[in-house]
């Protein structure tokens, strides 16, 4: 990684900003020249992320309105480091004004406290969702030249929510016809009759989200240190809320045997995709699959005992506007985190071996 605050190798982003700040932003650098982009374009893909899109998230709602600062000159990127900003505008500091000497469990003002001596209590700070809308932003260039360049299509969906399969019958075209980014349309009453239910319990629930990206070329990532599957592993751990991560079959692969588990290979292609469309920390050429657990969002307002700065005992009850499901908003950021690994990926290869001529045969993918 380059940085504390930044992702990537030759393709980096840097955020910054905090939830109840006047504004986030970022700052891409070694963006390739060329590429037409517009603030409308990616207002777009951050309204699919954004809060107060439904009655199952949060009621939070920004204008999520982008300025683009520089890195553009008539419409077109420039190869220079590109700002986008996004102002604040609904933030509501005083939901947390009572509870700004206490430590909210399952949150991060704990290890913030003890790490920097101070922390922002006024939501969650660095730690807040409202930092991964500027992840969506900027991967909305990089989703764009990836298709345009290459065709590689990104694409995730609400695999399953508290003990709710949802992905059991696919229909893509489904997936942002309703607001759990579900595939299914059979799940739809289902979903919204369960959280209805976990939304007046006052209680929160976790949540899988699947993703696939399609038209990858063979040859992304690199062995031991640069595999792909590590950099995808390793980005998707760094959205706030996630807990555990999978490569194609990922822990499923435990129970089976190895004569299952290895894609068989044929002159017409792989017989199957336990591997996640990755070998050896290499693009295989198949879909890069992953699957990212949510945990359960830690801001309640049923009470729960924690201790306050002096570490005395104390009843904790989160007051303000807070997603009961914090997955259902993730699709489009882990789509966006795909987005960005490939690309930085795209280019460490070609920087490596623009010269090296594809070996053959290739068989289909």
């Amino acid at each position: 990684m380059a940085g504390l605050n930044a992702f990537g190798r030759l393709l980096t982003v840097t955020t910054f900003g905090e939830s109840h700040g006047p504004m986030i932003g970022c700052v891409i650098d070694g963006f390739p020249p060329g590429l037409a982009i517009s603030a409308e374009e990616i207002h777009a893909q951050l309204m699919r992320r954004a809060t107060g899109q439904s009655r199952y998230t949060s009621q939070r709602r920004e204008a999520e309105d982008v300025k683009i600062v520089s890195g553009l000159f008539e419409g077109h990127t420039t190869g220079s480091p590109i700002a986008l900003l996004i102002e604040n505008t609904d933030a509501r500091s005083k939901d947390y004004s009572k509870i700004k000497a206490q430590f909210r469990p399952g949150h991060a003002d704990y290890t913030y406290h003890h790490k920097y001596g101070l922390r922002d209590y006024r939501g969650g700070g660095r730690s807040s969702a409202r930092e991964t809308a500027m992840r969506v932003a900027a991967a909305t260039l990089a989703r764009k030249w990836l298709a345009e360049q290459h065709g590689i299509e990104i694409r995730a969906w609400l695999g399953q929510i508290g003990d709710l399969v949802c992905d059991q019958h696919f229909d893509e075209s489904v997936i942002d016809q309703n607001p759990f980014f579900c595939p299914d349309a059979s799940m739809i009453e289902t979903l919204e009759d369960f959280m209805k239910r976990v939304w007046k319990s006052g209680d929160s629930v976790g949540a899988l989200i699947r993703v696939e990206a399609r038209n990858v070329p063979i040859g992304l990532g690199s062995p031991i240190y640069a595999k792909l599957d590590t950099d995808i592993a390793s980005a998707m751990m760094s959205i706030n809320a996630v807990k555990g991560v999978e490569i194609g079959a990922g822990f499923a692969s435990v129970a089976q045997r190895g004569t299952e588990h290895r894609d068989e290979i044929t002159p017409q292609g792989f017989l199957s995709n336990h591997a996640g469309g990755v070998l050896g920390g290499i693009s295989t050429g198949q879909p890069v699959t992953a699957a990212v657990a949510f945990k359960p969002t830690s801001s309640l307002r049923l009470p729960g005992q924690t201790v306050d700065i002096d570490g005395e005992p104390a009843e904790v009850i989160t007051t303000g506007r807070h997603d009961p499901c914090v997955g259902l908003r993730a699709p489009p950021i882990v789509e966006a985190m795909m987005a960005l690994v490939l690309m930085d990926h795209v280019l460490l290869h070609r920087a490596q071996c623009a010269d090296v001529e594809p070996q053959q045969p290739r068989i289909p993918t």
